[in-house]
């Protein structure tokens, strides 16, 4: 008779701290994957990502199955944190909706039935936080290269990642923005995209690769098709328009001398399924070998 001890299956060479944040408040789940090995001369290439608990896993594999080779896939270690929240499921959708929205923010009615509210407009804090304390800590637990910092976030992420590159240019070199929320709250980071384009810091060198999945654009996917919700989906399609806005903020970023940006249409995904699709690719950009020179 066959006999098994069950023990948890961890995430390798992956430690969990929960941060406090220096003012107090509620803690974030920060996930460190720092690889075995000698550190680079340069130090780590660092890859930040929001929604941790839904994408650390999938960062991490993705890494590891490549990184061994790299005269095939391109791709060296490098550290990956993903921040997210002391719960057991992929999200905390209160307080991810505060953290990723850009202000000032609204408010909105709860999520469920005697729930609180849900406010927006907190990402301003959220990246203060990651500048001024994560990253510092990160440093502290491994040796990082300041010049090969990237930053994941898809849906609110993806808003997030482009406020974070209109306000703070400089936090971060590479910036990842999946099926981004641009349609949010009247296309309100528009405020801060011409800001940033009437000051584009000197010397600046960047990269911003945006993208939509297949079934985010007019198209329903088949499982989609006569569907009870069919009209609904439709009609919501019409107001996020994702795959538009998103090509159209790569077009108009790309304008920007120093700054290479491009947008990238995924088959058969929709926008949940584009997650692990997105997170290799934001590895594969982070932790590249051979990376592309500017214009």
């Amino acid at each position: 008779m066959f006999q098994s001890i069950a023990t948890p299956a961890l995430i390798a060479d992956t430690t969990v701290h929960d941060f406090v944040p220096a003012a107090g408040g509620e803690p974030w789940r920060i996930f460190l994957h720092v690889p075995p090995g000698e550190t680079p001369e340069a130090g780590w290439p660092v890859l930040y990502m929001t929604d941790g608990n839904a994408v650390i896993g999938t960062a991490v594999d993705a890494m590891r199955a490549q990184s061994g080779y790299p005269s095939g896939t391109n791709i060296e270690d490098g550290v990956i944190v993903a921040i997210g929240y002391p719960v057991a499921g992929a999200y905390d959708p209160l307080r991810r909706s505060w953290d990723l929205g850009p202000p000032p923010g609204k408010t909105y009615p709860p999520f469920h039935e005697g729930g609180p509210e849900v406010r927006t407009g907190g990402a301003e804090k959220f990246l203060t936080f990651i500048e001024d304390e994560l990253k510092p800590f990160v440093a502290s637990r491994a040796r990082i290269d300041a010049g090969r910092q990237a930053l994941y976030g898809h849906s609110f992420g993806g808003l997030f990642a482009l406020y974070a590159l209109f306000t703070r240019p400089r936090a971060f070199s590479t910036w990842i923005a999946a099926s981004p929320a641009i349609y949010w709250e009247d296309r309100a980071i528009d405020r801060f995209l011409e800001t940033f384009e009437t000051a584009v810091p000197d010397g600046l060198s960047a990269q911003m690769i945006l993208s939509a999945g297949e079934y985010e654009t007019e198209k329903l996917a088949p499982f989609q098709i006569g569907a009870a919700d069919e009209q609904k989906r439709l009609e919501q399609k019409r107001v996020t328009r994702t795959d538009e806005f998103a090509r159209a903020m790569a077009e108009r970023l790309d304008a920007i001398p120093s700054l290479r940006a491009s947008f990238e249409l995924h088959a058969g995904e929709n926008h949940m399924s584009i997650l692990p699709v997105t997170v290799n690719r934001a590895v594969q950009t982070a932790f590249a070998v051979a990376r592309g020179g500017g214009r």
